[in-house]
C-alpha cells in the first residue's frame, strides 16, 4: 500500500507499528494481483464481451467488442495494463470483479471512464 510520509508518520503516532504497516501494504499487493488474474482471466476465457462504454461509431445500448487479449500487471496495490480488442485497445489504470459475469476496468486516456464489461448483454 502506498502511503505517503505524513501519513505513515501520523500512523505510527497513533501506535501503528511499521511492522503492522508492512503487513497491510504486503497484503494489499497481494490482493492487487489476485484482482489483476482474475481480471486476465475473464477476457482470456471468452472472445466476445459486452459493455455499458459509450461510443460515438456505435448504436447499441451495450456495445459488443471482440477480446484480442488484456495484459495486467500490478505496481504496489494498483492494477495496471493494456486491454486489446480487435481492432483498438486502451490502458487499464484500474479494475475490479463485481461477479462471474461482470467485471469493472477504469480506462485511460482516451476513454477515461470506468466501464463495465459482461459475457452478456443482459448482466449489464
Amino acid at each position: 500500500m502506498s502511503l505517503d510520509p505524513r501519513m505513515r508518520r501520523a500512523l505510527r503516532e497513533a501506535g501503528v507499528s511499521e511492522e503492522t504497516l508492512r503487513e497491510a501494504a504486503d497484503a494489499a499487493a497481494a490482493d492487487a494481483e489476485r484482482t489483476a488474474d482474475e481480471l486476465e482471466s475473464f477476457f482470456d476465457d471468452r472472445e466476445t464481451v459486452y459493455s455499458d462504454m459509450d461510443l460515438t461509431h456505435s448504436a447499441d445500448e451495450y456495445p459488443e467488442h471482440t477480446v484480442e487479449y488484456a495484459d495486467l500487471f500490478t505496481h504496489s496495490e494498483d492494477v495496471r495494463g493494456w486491454l486489446r480488442f480487435d481492432s483498438w485497445g486502451a490502458y487499464v489504470e484500474g479494475g475490479r470483479v463485481l461477479s462471474d459475469e461482470v467485471v469493472e476496468l477504469t480506462l485511460g486516456p482516451t476513454i477515461h471512464d470506468r466501464v463495465r464489461f459482461a459475457t452478456a448483454r443482459e448482466e449489464l
